[in-house]
């Protein structure tokens, strides 16, 4: 018997988001700024998959979108082949079961009014477990799953650290067995002990609960070590996704190329060329023309400053937006 090919969980085309810039006496529409910039990807079932970038280059607004936590200003997101763009408030409610999302900062993404038993038991009580006991049972069942304890539920925020924090972030994602979980950047307000706690808890979960994950972050170790393939994002844009092997050994963008030339490595006496990019990010409320990232490469050409790269597959599964391969 033929092993069962995993099929998409989640598709995005073309996906946009751009905010309004305001001005004037009477607050017109001045500009816009292009956070999100017609992306393109899909993840399979079971998946892990990376999202890299700069600050400002858009990953945590296109997981927000994805959710619509953000609605989208254009594109598709297709969940389990439905397109959740165009429903209505009450059936996104119903679908929130099924996707869920872990803030960045555990500090501020929990109510330091209520307890870990609300907190963790409110997603119950939205979706339908009105039986108080019940619920209770499910609180303490779900913070002994993250590595707390039962009796944590009487509890406040206030009184456990970071890591604790995010555990009771991952306790309430959790709550209604999703099959999706967007992490926006889940430990990069974590101490780095604390970190390899989180992400191996998140691996067993993943594994316990047949989750898909999408991991958004700017810490290219910690994407290497969670991730099955990586998207690199550059001022709105998805400028090349692979298999994290093939990116981190052979990448072919020049902004791949730079990034991964400044990770560190923790063998002293290896010598590593090191891209250095001149110039700052251009702004997302006034891109460059062409390729965004012409005005920093090294190998930017004529055609680079006039036509935007497609983002096509140069190699088997290697998917890079990039005249140099075009």
């Amino acid at each position: 018997m033929l092993p069962k090919m995993p099929k998409p969980l989640l598709e995005i085309n073309g996906l946009k988001k751009y905010f309004d810039v305001k001005g004037g006496v009477f607050g017109r529409k001045v500009g816009e700024v292009k956070a999100v910039d017609d992306v393109s990807f899909t993840v399979m079932e079971g998946e892990i998959l990376g999202i890299v970038g700069e600050s400002g280059c858009g990953k945590s607004t296109t997981g927000k979108s994805i959710l619509r936590l953000i609605e989208p200003s254009d594109g598709e997101v297709k969940f389990e082949d439905q397109d959740i763009t165009h429903l209505d408030p009450e059936e996104m409610r119903k679908l929130r079961r099924d996707m869920q999302i872990i803030f960045q900062d555990p500090y501020a993404s929990l109510n330091p009014r209520h307890t870990v038993e609300k907190i963790v038991g409110e997603p119950l009580l939205v979706h339908g477990m009105t039986s108080s006991e019940d619920r209770k049972k499910r609180v303490k069942e779900l913070l002994e799953v993250v590595g707390l304890s039962g009796y944590h539920a009487s509890r406040y925020p206030h009184q456990f650290s970071g890591g604790q924090r995010q555990r009771i972030g991952i306790a309430r994602a959790l709550a209604n067995n999703p099959k999706l979980i967007i992490c926006d950047e889940p430990v990069s307000a974590l101490d780095v002990s604390v970190q390899s706690q989180i992400l191996n808890l998140m691996q067993e979960l993943r594994e316990e609960f047949h989750l898909t994950y999408v991991f958004i972050a700017h810490d290219l170790s910690v994407v290497k070590h969670i991730s099955d393939r990586v998207g690199v994002m550059y001022l709105g844009r998805m400028v090349e996704l692979t298999d994290k092997d093939k990116l981190y050994e052979d990448p072919k963008h020049p902004y791949t190329q730079a990034l991964l030339s400044a990770v560190p490595t923790p063998d002293p006496d290896e010598v590593r060329e090191r891209v250095i990019l001149e110039g700052d990010v251009p702004s997302p409320s006034n891109p460059p023309t062409g390729c965004a990232f012409h005005t920093r490469c090294p190998r930017a050409m004529d055609i680079c400053k006039e036509v935007r790269p497609q983002f096509e597959e140069v190699e088997d599964n290697h998917f890079v937006a990039c005249h140099l391969y075009t």
